[in-house]
């Protein structure tokens, strides 16, 4: 049975983690280019965790720029099972106010600039994103978060725009009518790729404004942004420390259902396959790939 490692990707504020022991700035070479940075490995409570700052660190990638393919391929070769991903975002309800955390269950993929999948000409698949993220995930986290004094709620739709800019008014009030809760621009393609990978995964978006939409508050500003994501990423930091061991501790997590996603999702035969395309698929499908 293979153990729990998990992973953890830093959106924006988030660069480090607590408690991490033996920290190694791991380099990763992947077949789909350059991950956003090199991978710190290290142990939390004698686990094995792996994190990556989405951005570099300095925040130096926008989020059409993040390799999102290279990033999930290097964590499927450091051995991460778990994927937790942490996201800045603008709320598009009232009552997800700055500073709480949205445990997302849905996403609308509105990007158009990224490469969405590890497969293509030469060795097809399609695996079911219906449910994009880890329920089992999602419940260790709620769990987690009861317990502390950061406000949350589980459950909601996140708009993936593709950025840099923010919304126009228009664009605010639309995805609003179309029952969104919150609005960023990093979570697609990387959960899609993480199912591709069999890496089970979860979403916690941080809301650190507004977005454009709300007539009693200014337009997004990045200082604006900035001031909350200073007071979430230290709460994002307590969060990882505390639910890590929560899922270290999953005897269900080898078996999750997320992580036999390719089982029958590849299409090409085997005789038809591009060996090149099978080389850079080792990882991502190595399990299928190899048996």
């Amino acid at each position: 049975m293979v153990d729990t490692v998990i992973g953890i990707i830093g959106g924006s504020g988030v660069y480090d983690i607590k408690g991490l022991e033996n920290k190694v700035w791991t380099h990763v070479d992947s077949p789909f280019g350059k991950p956003s940075d090199d991978f710190l490995v290290g142990d939390f409570e004698g686990k094995k965790i792996v994190f990556l700052p989405r951005h570099g660190r300095g925040h130096v990638v926008s989020p059409t720029q993040v390799n999102y393919r290279a990033n999930i391929d290097g964590m499927k070769r450091l051995g991460v099972t778990d994927l937790v991903s942490v996201s800045a975002v603008g709320s598009l309800r009232e009552d997800l106010v700055p500073g709480m955390f949205v445990i997302v269950d849905q996403f609308i993929d509105r990007t158009f600039a990224r490469e969405k999948s590890f497969f293509g000409t030469g060795l097809v698949a399609h695996v079911s994103v219906a449910h994009p993220v880890c329920s089992r995930l999602g419940d260790h986290i709620e769990a987690t978060l009861e317990t502390t004094d950061i406000e949350y709620s589980r459950g909601g739709t996140y708009l993936v725009m593709e950025g840099p800019q923010f919304s126009t008014l228009a664009e605010s009030k639309l995805y609003r009518q179309w029952g969104c809760d919150v609005i960023g621009m990093t979570n697609m393609p990387e959960a899609k790729l993480a199912r591709e990978a069999e890496i089970c995964y979860a979403s916690v978006a941080m809301v650190t404004d507004f977005d454009c939409w709300h007539p009693e508050h200014e337009d997004v500003s990045v200082e604006q942004v900035i001031k909350v994501l200073v007071g979430n990423a230290e709460k994002a930091k307590t969060l990882i420390g505390q639910v890590a061991p929560q899922i270290h501790g999953d005897e269900k997590g080898p078996t999750c259902g997320c992580k036999q996603a390719l089982e029958f999702a590849l299409i090409t035969s085997p005789d038809a396959r591009d060996p090149k395309m099978t080389d850079m698929l080792d990882a991502v499908a190595g399990r299928l790939l190899k048996s």
